[in-house]
């Protein structure tokens, strides 16, 4: 399973970004698990922003409900992310993963700057 990841940016506090990321790879794209997004700030560890099941039931980190939403089409074999309101407090690199048969694969990250 490979990922690919795309939409991050430069953006201006308050707006917003559309992040995007797709798997390919010798699999059935409706037996992906669970998939989702972390993100790493500057000097920070990894952390998890949200996450998507196969049946679609979400979990979203608190410093992002009500601003970031997060859906995937298991007939595509993608997941996305849609952020509003950002804040220069979300500028790191983006991850999308998935979990398919007991592992994980990560998607080589996007960057996403906010300036305030």
């Amino acid at each position: 399973v490979q990922l690919q990841a795309s939409g991050g940016g430069l953006v201006q506090a308050g707006e917003s970004l559309r992040l995007s990321c797709v798997a390919s790879g010798s699999f059935l794209r409706h037996a992906l698990g669970t998939m989702g997004w972390y993100r790493q700030p500057p000097g920070k560890e990894r952390e998890v922003v949200a996450t998507i099941t196969t049946d679609g039931t979400t979990n979203n980190a608190e410093s992002v409900k009500g601003r970031f939403t997060i859906a995937r089409d298991n007939t595509k074999g993608t997941v996305d992310l849609q952020m509003h309101s950002l804040g220069p407090e979300d500028t790191a690199v983006y991850y999308c993963f998935a979990r398919f048969m007991y592992r994980e694969f990560w998607g080589q990250g996007t960057q996403v700057t906010v300036s305030s």
